[in-house]
Parts: structure tokens; sequence; C-alpha cells
């Protein structure tokens, strides 16, 4: 049988698209760390921060599924191409808005780029790496996402510090051109064969999933009793319900529900679920403790999640040998057990331990995210036929979206529920919803005692939320053994669905 033969170019493409990966991700996480400029520059109220940074999560989540099949149809790099386009001038819209409302408009455009670029960057990865080095650049690309996601937050402290906090947005639009250049003149166009849209599909995956998100995202301010919080998650359960009863039948269905009968792509979908879920909720507590409770500035607080970097792109290489030499199923629950061992310890922090346990925990969670990560991604993407990387791509993107929104809510609500609890009931009011508003507070009046119990208060809720983290990576380490396998053959078979083009120039 022929071999496929390898593109040249192959790792030229895997740095274009971590370039447009890490544009991306940077900007997602360098906002928290702008929110106390936002307040004071554009009287943004706590409800237009929220709005901030949902926007973007609400359209993005929303738009995956679509943007994916559309870029198997007519073409993944265009995909890709429009995806930066679109983000680089919402960006550049961001960084000149005069109120919270023009700043809410500019992230959810920026949410309908990163809907294409995302999954793009991803479908790509997926047509150009054969099997045998598809984990190899996985773990590049997963590295890239780590970087980004922790180092944003380091580069937003930076510039925050000697620029206007329109800063943050402008450092998009010179990354994104400059992807969009690299992006014609390597990446090669590559597309599905041409099927009939499925216009009822995508309108169906748009109102279920963005519904689900919105509700989820409700639930956390509100509670999950709330009339809205009911009515959004209803909606979600038929759209979603009616997504799936239309895909079986239709003849040309978006997302083929047949992917999830192959239990590798199937267990590696849940398993990255549970993997943001454990996640997600506590690296937002993570932001709030380094700069709350130890102190740190911005800055500070960024490059102080540096040793969580550094062993993620150490352990993403371990993860690769792992997953070579023992499988998928062994690498990603060995990541998760080390990933929960992380939090355990996390949770067992004490108002007075500072930062040196913390860069223990740091240092075991980031090498259980990078064990297992790859392995997961990868084992997703082994599975997926190549006609349908696109779409496929985005389902990985969807259940990552789905799992931190999840995480966010229920770990931020635990969070938020556990702080309230712990404060002195003879505390002001008003200092009973967060940490900032009790430190503001304290800051006000001078009353280092209420300081001192808001610090205490969260340290208590932070365990409480990290052992529910530890809970969410021990079902993912069950998931994993229970339901992977390691594939009987490659699917170097459907090499051939793909139609992969020479860019122009």
């Amino acid at each position: 049988m022929d071999t496929p033969r390898r593109d040249p170019r192959r790792w030229w493409i895997l740095g274009v698209l971590c370039l447009a990966l890490l544009v991306l991700v940077i900007d997602n996480t360098v906002l928290n760390v702008a929110i106390p400029t936002l307040v004071d520059d554009l009287g943004a109220t706590p409800s237009d921060i929220q709005w901030m940074i949902d926007a973007y999560i609400l359209v993005f989540a929303g738009l995956l599924l679509t943007a994916g099949s559309l870029s198997d149809r007519h073409g993944r790099r265009r995909g890709l191409v429009i995806g930066l386009v679109i983000f680089g001038l919402a960006s550049l819209a961001a960084t000149f808005a005069q109120s919270p409302g023009q700043l809410i408009a500019a992230r959810a455009a920026m949410g309908v780029g990163g809907a294409f670029l995302m999954p793009g960057t991803l479908s790509i990865l997926a047509t150009v790496f054969d099997d045998d080095e598809r984990k190899k650049a996985v773990a590049v690309w997963s590295s890239v996402l780590m970087v980004g996601a922790l180092g944003g937050p380091t580069v937003g402290g930076l510039l925050l510090e000697h620029f206007w906090w329109g800063s943050v947005f402008l450092l998009n639009v010179p990354v994104a051109a400059l992807g969009i250049v690299a992006a014609l003149l390597i990446i090669p166009e590559s597309r599905g064969p041409a099927r009939r849209p499925d216009l009822v599909g995508a309108l169906l995956s748009m109102v279920g999933l963005g519904a689900l998100v919105w509700g989820i995202i409700e639930a956390s301010r509100v509670g999950w009793g709330a009339g809205q919080v009911v009515v959004a998650l209803v909606v979600a359960a038929v759209g979603i319900v009616a997504f799936g009863l239309w895909e079986r039948r239709v003849p040309e269905p978006m997302l083929p529900l047949g992917l999830f009968r192959d239990r590798n792509f199937s267990g590696a979908s849940l398993s990255i679920v549970l993997l943001a879920f454990a996640s997600g909720g506590i690296l937002l507590a993570l932001t709030q403790y380094l700069q709350f409770v130890l102190g740190f500035s911005p800055l500070k607080a960024g490059l102080a999640l540096a040793p969580m970097i550094a062993t993620v792109m150490v352990f993403n290489g371990v993860g690769v040998v792992l997953d070579k030499r023992f499988g998928a199923r062994a690498a990603i629950a060995t990541g998760l057990v080390l990933l929960g061992v992380g939090f355990a310890l996390l949770a067992g922090t004490s108002p007075g331990d500072g930062y040196g346990r913390l860069v223990v925990a740091l240092m075991l969670t980031g090498a259980g995210s990078g064990t297992a990560g790859p392995a997961a991604v990868g084992t997703l993407l082994a599975a997926l036929p190549k006609d349908r990387a696109g779409v496929g791509s985005a389902v990985n993107d969807t259940v990552q979206q789905v799992g931190q929104a999840l995480s966010v809510a229920v770990l931020g609500t635990v969070l938020t529920s556990a702080f309230a609890a712990r404060m002195p009931e003879t505390a002001p009011a008003g200092t009973r919803h967060s940490v900032g508003e009790a430190l503001a507070v304290a800051a006000a009046t001078g009353d280092t005692g209420l300081a001192r119990a808001a610090r205490d208060a969260f340290v208590g809720a932070m365990s409480i939320a990290s052992w529910a983290g530890v809970v969410g990576a021990v079902a993912a380490v069950v998931v994993a053994l229970l339901v992977i396998r390691r594939p009987a053959r490659p699917a170097a078979d459907d090499q051939a669905a793909d139609r992969v083009e020479v860019p122009a120039g």
C-alpha cells in the first residue's frame, strides 16, 4: 500500500497555525487583568464586565459547529483567513471603544472570528500531519494553547503598566495581519467532498449550544433555579435533541452522529469536557488568590503562573512518549491523576502558606494537563474521517467551551457561596459577595480585621472549589480507562477523501 507523501512544509504550516492560535488565546485571558482599568476608564458596571467576557463565549460556542462545517465545505484555509480578518477588525474596534456597550459588541464580533479561527487551526493540523506525527504536532499546538492561556495575564499586566487598556486589543491587529499573509503563502487549501448545506442543522446547533452556554453563564450569576436559567436550559435541551433527531434523518448531516459510536471519539470528547471542567474554575480562583490574598500586582500574578507554563510544555513531550509506548488511555489517565493530585494539594492550602505551596500545586496541574491534553485531542482527531476534520475539530472546541463554562458556573457558584458562608455575620453589607468587594471596603474604612477575614474566607472557599476539581479529574480518569481503546489500525484509508490544493503565490 502506498504511503501518503508528507507535506515538506508541514512544520512551517504548524508555526502559522500556532501564531493564529496564540493571538486568540492571549486575548481571552488578557481581558481578566484589564477589568479594574475598564471599571475606572469606561465606568463599566459588574454586569458590563460580565458581558464583556460572556459575549465572546456565547457567540463563539454557538457558532463553532457551523463554522467547522462551513470550513469543511468551502475550504479550511479560507475559514482560517476569514476568522483572522474578523478577529483583527473586531480587535481594532475594541481598541477604540468609547463605552461598555461598544466593547461588548466588539467582543461578540471577536467571537465570530474565533469560531472560524480556533477549529481551523486544529482541522488543518489534522489534514497536514499523518497518524505518526499528528500527536507530536498536537503537543506543540497544546503548548502554545497553554502558553497563551497562562501567559496572557503577564502580557496584559506588562501592557497595562505602560499603556492604556486598549493596547491589550491593539496587540491582536498586527499579529492577525501577519497570520493572514502567512496562511495565504504557506498553508495549502483543503476541503471535504461537496455537500448540500445543512441550514436547519446549523440553526438548531446555534440555538441549542447558545442557549446552553447562556443558561450556564446566567446560573453563575443568579442561581440554577432562576426563571431565565430554567427557560434557557429547556430551550437548550429542545434545540440539542431536535438537532440530534434532524442529523439522524437528513441525507447529508452537518455532524454525522455516527462519529460518537466510535469509542475513542466519544471517550476523548468526554475526557476533554471533564478536563476542562476540572481546570476552568480553579484557574479563575487562582488569579484572585494571587492578587487579593497574596497581594501580587497583575504583572507579578501573571509571572507567578510561569512554573505551570514551563511544566505543561515539558510534559506535553512526556505525554507523547507515554502515548506512543503505552497508548492514549494510559497517557490520559496518568495526566488526569497528576491533575487531581495538584488540585488536592491546592485544596489543602491555608491562609499562611504563601506562594511556595502554590508553586508545587501549579507544577503538578501543569504536568497533568501537559500529559493528558495532547493524547486526548490527538485521539479525537485520529478517530475522524479526513473529510470531517473541520466539524470534528469544532466538536473538540465545543466540548472544551461547554466544560469551561460549566466549570466557571458550577465552581464559581461554589466559590461565591462558600466565601459568603465563611464571612463573619457582622461583616458590612456588600462585603459577602466577593473578596474584591470586601477588600475594597476594608481599604476604604481601614478595617484590617475585615481584610483578614475576607482573605481567610476566600482561601477556605478556594479549598472547597479545588475538591470539586479533584472529583472532575477522577471522573475523567474513569472515563478514559473504561471507554478509550487503542485503535486497531490507522485511518490512512480516509486520506483520499480530502482534497488538498497548492496555495496561490
